[in-house]
């Protein structure tokens, strides 16, 4: 677990949200603690490469663009290593855990669409031989990715809001780059700027908007809860009835403790359609947290399951606007279903499958 000195946790804790979208922001959150700009840049350096933040940068609020949905496959114990590297070889994979369930494996694919979406799955399922359960998000009752590191405090922000309308065609090159992160330099709008071939103030502007309208849930340091002492998280999925979703979904919405809450798609081999994440310390936590979320939102008597994580085999950032970065970083198309099965029948390695030339 990385350590947190009281620097370390205001750069991380303070600017999830609010980060200055500002000329020189580095500058402006140093002016704050009373560091060196030369100082905070060095601390934040150091910490995404100590793993304790993967970025910062636009979190998007549902239906700002781009397309996602959660996945699971039931794999057989003796193959889930390999098949979830071939899982997690697919760039459109931010997200792949293997959780304590015959749905062993759970990860999250983005695209640009649904079609690109529906290519990656089906390329898995062509390589593995394995079919995978497709369980698309219907409504977000709360997506809250921040965590508030401050010890005891527990997170009551309620119900997350979806965008009110979607990202202009032609700001879908700087929604990618804010979904990739910003570079840690002095002026780093500038250095979009340039790649974008627009004025700094412009480009801020255009990111306070997206603030504004709802298009960003939050623009910020976005870290990584196991390495800063998050070790244990539990996916609560509900089964509940049509009439009960909304009282529920709020009910969950408003829990201390909860950073998700969605309803999805019910399908015959899995007939939950609420959902919700908890992430704790250490498991017992995670436990207890679920048992008073249950009894809070009077869900007791509602069918569930209690899925806790095992491994992380993936987490990175959303990929929904990637094909739209400038060209000289371009990131790498999906894996073709053939690529798959070259690496599957090879009997490549995780490591050698999750390096792979793609």
């Amino acid at each position: 677990m990385i350590a947190k000195d009281v620097t370390t946790l205001a750069l991380l804790n303070r600017w999830q949200r609010d980060f200055p979208l500002c000329d020189a922001p580095f500058q402006a959150i140093g002016d704050t603690l009373g560091l060196q700009v030369a100082d905070v840049i060095r601390t934040y350096e150091n910490l995404q490469h100590a793993g304790a933040f993967s970025r910062i940068g636009a979190v998007f609020a549902p239906g700002a663009g781009g397309a996602s949905t959660l996945a699971a496959m039931a794999v057989p114990q003796h193959r889930l290593e390999q098949v979830a590297a071939l899982v997690s070889i697919q760039p459109g994979v931010n997200h792949n855990y293997e959780r304590e369930h015959r749905f062993n494996l759970w990860f999250v694919v983005t695209g640009h669409d649904a079609a690109d979406i529906e290519r990656q799955m089906r390329a898995i399922e062509t390589a593995t031989g394995i079919p995978v359960m497709r369980l698309p998000m219907l409504r977000a009752f709360r997506i809250d990715t921040a965590f508030d590191l401050t010890p005891g405090a527990r997170s009551n922000a309620g119900t997350t809001r979806a965008a009110s309308e979607s990202i202009q065609p032609g700001h879908l090159p700087l929604a990618a780059l804010a979904e990739q992160g910003l570079p840690l330099c002095e002026r780093p709008f500038e250095a979009w700027a340039r790649q974008l071939g627009c004025g700094t103030q412009e480009l801020l502007f255009t990111l306070r908007g997206w603030l504004d309208a709802g298009i960003l849930s939050r623009f910020g340091v976005v870290v990584r809860h196991h390495e800063l002492g998050y070790s244990a998280n539990a996916m609560t999925v509900f089964q509940v009835p049509a009439e009960q979703l909304e009282t529920c979904g709020q009910a969950l919405s408003h829990c201390p403790s909860i950073t998700l809450v969605y309803q999805r798609a019910a399908v015959k081999e899995w007939p939950f359609n609420l959902y919700c994440m908890v992430h704790g310390r250490d498991r017992r936590a995670v436990e207890q947290t679920v048992a008073d979320t249950i009894q809070r939102a009077g869900m007791a008597h509602l069918p569930r399951q209690i899925l806790f994580s095992r491994t992380r085999f993936k987490q990175t950032g959303a990929s929904r606007f990637a094909r739209h970065l400038p060209g000289e970083i371009r990131t790498a198309p999906p894996v073709s279903a053939a690529r798959l099965q070259t690496y599957f029948k090879n009997q490549k390695t995780v490591k050698e499958i999750n390096h792979a030339d793609t």
